[in-house]
Parts: C-alpha cells; structure tokens; sequence
C-alpha cells in the first residue's frame, strides 16, 4: 500500500493534470508492460490494467506514446471490476533508443522510429563491469549511454560493477571512465560484498527514480537486490566460457526500494542507437568540443583541415585518437538518424494531406 504516493514520486505538478482527465481517474504509475496491459501501482495497492481505446489510439499514431515503465496514469475501474489505463500523463524525462541496427554489409539500417525504455527517471546509472574476460570495460558504450541519459533530460551517473575482480589497476581504469563521461560521477561497485552500494542509493534520495542500464553480465539485478535489501530480481552467472552475461531480466520493471526511492531494471543491452539528439553528445565530448574553439575554421570537422587543434591534440597525445574516432561515429549516427526521422515525418505528413484531399474530393462530387 502506498497511501502517500510522493514516495512513488507523485508531486503537485501532476496532481494539476487529473482535472482534465475522465471522472473517478486516479492517478498510478507503471511498474511493468505487458502486451496491451500494464502492472501499475496506486495507493491502494497494485493492480493490472488493459490500454484503454484512447491510449491505443495514441500509440498507434505514435509509438512514444506508449505506455511505459515509469510513466504516471490515470487509473479509471470499469463497471465489471476490471481497471483500464485511461491516460499517459506528460512526461518529465524519458530516456528514448532510436530504432537503429546493422545490416548485413555493416551500413546503418532502421526506420527512425525510437522506443521508450524508462520514463520519469532522475538518474540513469550506466552499469559497466570492470572485466568481461579479458576485456576491460567499454569506454565506446560507455559514452553512448551517457549521451542518451543527457538527452533523456536525466542525470547520468557511471557505475563501475564487480569491482571485486579486478586485482590491480582500477584506479586507472576509474580514470579512464571519467574520462569519457565528463562532469559525470563515477563509483566503483561491488553488490556482493556491500561496497559502493550506499553511494549508489545516496543518488536516490526519499523518492528519486534512477533505471540501471548495461550489457548482460553487468550486475544490474544483483545491485537492485543489494539496494533493495532483498531477492527481487532473479540472477544468474555470467557463463565461464567466454565471460558473456546472460539475459537474466527479460522485461523492465519499476521496484520501489525500502526507505524511499525506485529502481527499473532492464534487460542487457548489446547496442543502443541514437535518436534525436541534441546536446546529449556534445556534452559526452565536452572536450572536444573545448578544443574546437581554437580550431583555425569555425566550421572544421577535424579530419585533415589545417591549424585543426583536436587533430594536433590527438598527435601530442593529450586526445586518445580512440576517442575521437568515438566522437565522428556518433556524430555521424546522431545526423544519420536525424534524416530517418525528418524523412518518416514527411512522408507522414504526405500522408495526411492526401487522405485530407481524397475527403474534400468525396465531399465535392453531386
């Protein structure tokens, strides 16, 4: 029972929006979506609620209107007992995945179209294991996370998991992480033993919402049981062959935690394209974007312009040339996906103009 839902973070903000919604409509927020439906929780409790028509209607023109984890709801109780998720109410922060894959020859492939994977987050903890086998972590997927969490509106914070295996030179490796997420805390994380567990929850407060994003094998749901104090999540080993995780979460769910504050876990993430971003890399390569100022063009794309001063940052060893070559390929996915999605809107609109036009001719004949 949630008798005070600010600890689910309801706020008088949103109380402001029930007004307009259907008589009797209480407000809810998502912990889970199934097909059609969704686990929601109210302060009577938790219950299972069914799309209702205006919702689908708005998800079927537009697919970020779906419900999600995270969102808020109003909750209106039909006639036979059963509960239907009325409305989606406006969201304050959503972390959002373009819909972009490789094809068979390597090239960018999609629609343009993103999905949602976590709404009315404050804090996007960017789990990372501090050894894959042999592999250290990846600093590459590292600065598409945090580019994305800075573009959900959220606050992204880099968790360096099973700390623990790593006998020698993390520090060095906490360097080099912070170094490719600028301005962003870093924390070391051991769930097993306990250690770097309370700084992860001091970033929560009373009742902040943070989601736990990574590949398979990263701790995710081992580090939201240790918060939680509790086996909330099912976990497996990461397979000793090749040191790969295994999916062990297969859907995203919202966990209030006890003494305040929520969790989303979310299954392991391989590849996570971009979608409309608009300050969320430059904050990444915030760097970069420093030396640019002294470039001799304004508009150079340091590659082999002269008086380029990242190019030469790069030659004197102060830029590692990993990171640049980082830089130039979200750069160019973030332009990639952003003519995918002003190509999928004009063809929409194409759409609706001749569906408008075949009207009016309908209505013109005797």
């Amino acid at each position: 029972m949630f008798n005070d839902l600010s600890l689910l973070g309801w706020h008088d903000g949103l109380a402001e929006q029930l007004p307009d919604l259907p008589d009797g409509a209480v407000p809810a927020r998502v912990a889970r979506v199934d097909r059609g439906a969704a686990e929601v929780i109210a302060a009577d409790g938790t219950h299972q609620a069914r799309f209702g028509a205006r919702v689908r209607r708005a998800a079927a023109a537009d697919p970020l209107a779906l419900p999600c984890v995270g969102d808020w709801v109003a909750l209106t109780r039909l006639s036979e007992g059963r509960y239907e998720l009325a409305e989606v109410l406006p969201r304050r922060t959503a972390f959002v995945r373009g819909g972009v894959s490789r094809d068979s020859r390597g090239g960018l492939s999609g629609d343009g179209q993103g999905q949602v994977l976590a709404a009315n987050v404050d804090v996007v903890f960017v789990a990372e294991p501090s050894m894959h086998a042999t592999d250290f972590a990846d600093l590459g997927r590292i600065e598409r996370l945090v580019a994305l969490a800075w573009e959900s509106g959220a606050r992204p914070v880099v968790l360096v998991t099973k700390a623990d295996l790593f006998d020698q030179g993390l520090d060095d490796l906490l360097a080099d992480v912070a170094a490719a997420a600028p301005g962003v805390d870093v924390h070391p994380v051991c769930s097993l033993t306990g250690d770097g567990v309370d700084l992860v929850r001091a970033h929560l407060g009373p009742s902040g919402t943070a989601v736990v994003l990574g590949p398979s094998g990263a701790g995710k749901s081992t580090l939201v049981n240790a918060l939680a104090g509790a086996e909330v999540m099912e976990t497996q080993q990461v397979r000793a062959a090749d040191g790969r995780g295994r999916h062990t979460t297969v859907h995203r769910q919202l966990i209030p935690l006890p003494g305040g504050g929520l969790v989303i876990d979310t299954p392991g993430i391989r590849r996570v394209g971009l979608y409309e971003m608009s300050e969320g890399v430059d904050l990444v390569f915030s760097d970069i974007e420093e030396l640019a100022g002294s470039c001799r063009f304004s508009d150079c794309r340091h590659r082999e312009e002269p008086g380029c001063a990242v190019l030469a940052a790069v030659e004197s060893g102060e830029l590692p040339e990993r990171r640049l070559e980082s830089w130039n390929r979200l750069q160019r996915e973030a332009a990639w996906m952003a003519r995918r999605t002003d190509a999928r809107l004009r063809a929409e609109e194409t759409r609706k103009w001749k569906t408008i036009h075949k009207q009016m001719r309908g209505m013109s004949r005797p």
